[in-house]
């Protein structure tokens, strides 16, 4: 694990970052806190603590954005994109605030930091898995995220290393199964797409066998989507189909996880896409514990 060359939240915009985080408190104290009554607004400090050994760090901006809201402050003791631990626990940033404003922003931030960070973890040991095996190709990403949640899961793919793959719907033109059929052809389809997204846009056709992928790449699609193929089935179609077609881009979907990756990996295979980076992905163990005040002493002077 490594930590990213870039740093990552300049791709944040920061009006995108306020709102979110104020939608969050707004979800978890949507009108009265009456907790916030038994700890009142001294200024208090609170450790962030990693339990989960071997993590990485992902999801700063959004903690931290969160904080920002309630008029608190952030100390970072780790870069993002950093590996924690290899300790049972590791103070990974202080807190300062007052007490009822940190405990209104603890479970949100937490929230953020610990499925950014499961995530960015996951994706990590993917890539590690890749180059390990000399493959060149990009580990990716998918849609399959959490409503709401997308640009903190997209973010966290980036810290861990893969691509994000599309955005969203806007981002690029995929064309599925169900819009094959709608449309009646692989050729029709692509066709309309291209009639209306122009040159700007890529156009990405998901084939269930090397004679779709070849009229999809004959209709004029810049990627070829072969999903849910078996290993071997996947490596001889994209095999062929580079033959065919040079400049297209293979892509493998369906069914890959962390133990099934190497068998997928091919110099065939450009891309190779996974929904367990979001779906099912184990989160990192974060926990915020306000520190007690230590009371000064009282010494006694004899006469």
């Amino acid at each position: 694990m490594t930590t990213p060359q870039y740093d990552l939240s300049n791709t944040l915009p920061p009006h995108t970052l306020t709102r979110l985080a104020r939608e969050w408190l707004a979800e978890d104290t949507p009108n009265f806190d009456p907790a916030g009554l038994c700890v009142g607004s001294h200024e208090v400090e609170a450790r962030l603590l990693c339990k989960t050994p071997c993590s990485m760090l992902a999801g700063r901006p959004f903690f931290t954005a969160v904080f920002t809201e309630l008029s608190c402050t952030v100390e970072w003791a780790h870069k993002e994109g950093a590996q924690l631990g290899p300790n049972a626990v590791t103070q990974t940033a202080v807190v300062r605030g007052p007490a009822r404003c940190i405990l209104l922003g603890e479970r949100p931030a937490l929230n953020c930091l610990a499925r950014a960070s499961g995530i960015a973890t996951r994706c990590s040991q993917l890539q590690s898995i890749a180059r390990e095996a000399g493959w060149h190709g990009h580990v990716a990403g998918t849609r399959k995220t959490t409503p709401g949640f997308r640009l903190v899961e997209k973010y966290a793919m980036l810290v861990g290393g893969v691509s994000i793959h599309r955005q969203d719907l806007s981002g690029m033109v995929m064309l599925k199964d169900n819009h094959i059929w709608a449309s009646g052809s692989i050729t029709q389809a692509v066709r309309d797409a291209r009639s209306v997204c122009g040159f700007s846009s890529k156009i990405e056709v998901e084939c269930g066998s090397r004679e779709e992928g070849s009229e999809a790449a004959t209709a004029g699609a810049d990627i070829v989507m072969l999903d849910n193929f078996k290993p071997q089935e996947l490596h001889a179609a994209a095999k062929l189909l580079k033959e065919e077609f040079p400049s297209v881009l293979i892509e493998a979907s369906g069914g890959v996880t962390p133990d099934s990756l190497p068998q997928y990996l091919s110099p065939h295979v450009d891309i190779i896409s996974l929904g367990c980076i979001t779906q099912g992905c184990p989160v990192v163990d974060f926990s915020l514990k306000v520190q007690k005040p230590v009371p000064f002493p009282i010494i006694f002077q004899s006469k």
